[in-house]
């Protein structure tokens, strides 16, 4: 009987193994234990699958909590176990509620975050590829309706994965398809001892409830609700995989890391599917920051309905954490922290030989380079970040500052001067980025070139021009 339950079990285990590539032979797994019937099943099936299928090398990880009395009866007992399996056991004893009074976080939170800690702390020391979790169908349904009612998009719905990566190691669980009933049976019907947490059955915990009380009351009216949540887990988490991707082709095809900011055109993002958009905005929040709270539904919705507006004026929008949404012109852009106003600055380049010249105040670097008239056709195709002029025209030493008040600028095709501020209105240059853009001068005071948007009438390469100075803004991060 023993050997019929762990067979089946072990089958069914490996038929979502290799549908979702979980491991390979030879790969070191962390097998989380708390000594409960789920772990104790997991531990036991993979130790079957890796003695008699696939070789794997297991590593059985115990955290003692430090606040049930059980607490030390269960860390003997799963020793034991892991001894009498042959499998190698590493336990931590965790303050739990000295971590709570230092974070303020609540008991399940706190628990479960050095729990994790710990887990990634023992894959490290092995070399591991994946931790092992014993959640099962049960602990999908119950996660899938919690969401449910807290409320909660695709992603939500999609409920636990049955693989997923963070901090380059796999998160794992083998057992995600396979209800809370068979694991008992194969402890209860094979003799494998397991504890039982008391904890579980009081309903002061959320997720305790909804098993106890929610699940129970909704089998009166579908006696396969469990498995139907399981069910829509399963294919919305297939769904939501295939908008991920499609999220991360729109980002490629549209978004523009500019300065540390990431930007998009508003035209060509009103082109996109209404899910798509929320998609592209979520994605980009989550590019700029690691809290969770910037990609919730209100956030996103705030920026996407921005963008709808049918309207020339520009906005700003505080986002929480650090970050900050922009619209100017037909640009939207997102920032990781909000704007600062840049100091003023200025420097001198006494000779076009002279070495690059660092702005750290802007974060950028500008190089000259000297080029012989063989080379003047490669000045043809430049980037809006250089410009080239008559070496033997330009008058040095050049001035590098920030842009002052009534600048003024002589530009090609125009009798006069012109504002520079009129110039970057004209150019359509953003506001939030016109502080970022250097001022270049000549040895007689005159602006030359404003970098990225348009270079003066003085110094101009011609046919008669026999030496190119070529200049170039680049970002400092990239050098």
């Amino acid at each position: 009987m023993e050997h019929d339950y762990l067979r089946s079990l072990v089958e069914r285990v490996e038929d979502v193994a290799r549908e979702k590539k979980l491991w390979s032979a030879g790969d070191v797994i962390i097998v989380a234990v708390s000594g409960g019937p789920d772990s104790v099943a997991l531990l036991h099936v993979l130790h079957e699958i890796s003695s008699r299928r696939t070789p794997l090398k297991l590593v059985c990880a115990h955290v003692h909590h430090g606040f049930r009395q059980e607490s030390d009866d269960e860390a003997i007992m799963v020793q034991n176990l892991a001894e009498s399996l042959g499998i190698p056991v590493e336990t931590a004893y965790i303050d739990v509620p000295a971590y709570m009074e230092q974070s303020g976080k609540g008991l399940q939170e706190a628990a479960r975050d050095k729990r994790y800690e710990f887990l990634f702390e023992t894959a490290a020391k092995y070399g591991a590829k994946s931790i092992a979790l014993a959640h099962h169908a049960d602990d999908q349904a119950e996660t899938v309706l919690m969401r449910l009612l807290r409320g909660t998009g695709p992603s939500g719905l999609a409920g636990m994965k049955i693989k997923r990566t963070q901090k380059n190691v796999k998160l794992i669980r083998p057992l995600l398809r396979i209800n809370k009933t068979d694991l008992l049976d194969l402890c209860d019907q094979s003799g494998y001892s397991y504890a039982v947490d008391c904890s579980n059955l009081t309903t002061k915990y959320r997720r305790n409830a909804v098993r106890l009380e929610v699940l129970p009351f909704l089998e009166r009216y579908n006696g396969q609700i469990s498995s139907s949540l399981n069910q829509l887990a399963e294919v919305i988490g297939e769904e939501d995989d295939f908008m991920d991707l499609a999220a991360e082709n729109a980002y490629r095809s549209y978004v523009r890391e500019i300065d540390g900011r990431l930007a998009f055109d508003a035209p060509s993002f009103l082109g996109l599917h209404v899910a798509l958009q929320r998609r592209l905005i979520k994605l980009i929040l989550n590019y700029l920051s690691a809290d969770q709270e910037n990609s919730d539904f209100v956030k996103i919705e705030t920026v996407r309905q921005g963008v709808l507006q049918d309207r020339r004026t520009n906005w700003r929008l505080d986002l929480g954490g650090g970050l900050t949404c922009i619209r100017e012109y037909g640009e939207v852009s997102f920032m990781p922290k909000p704007l600062e106003r840049q100091g003023n600055y200025i420097y001198q380049l006494k000779s076009p030989d002279g070495p690059d010249l660092a702005l750290p105040e802007i974060g950028k670097i500008l190089r000259l380079e000297r080029m012989n008239k063989e080379e003047m056709r490669d000045s043809i195709n430049m980037s809006s970040g250089e410009a080239s002029f008559d070496a033997d025209q330009l008058v040095f030493p050049l001035t590098v500052r920030c842009r002052q008040p009534g600048d003024k600028m002589k530009i090609m095709g125009l009798n006069g001067s012109k504002k520079v501020k009129d110039i970057l209105i004209d150019e359509k240059v953003p506001p939030s980025v016109r502080s970022m853009i250097p001022i270049v001068c000549d040895g007689s005071g005159s602006i030359v070139w404003i970098p990225g948007v348009r270079r003066s009438v003085h110094a101009a390469v011609g046919r008669h021009t026999s030496c190119i100075l070529r200049m170039e803004l680049v970002d400092a991060e990239k050098v």
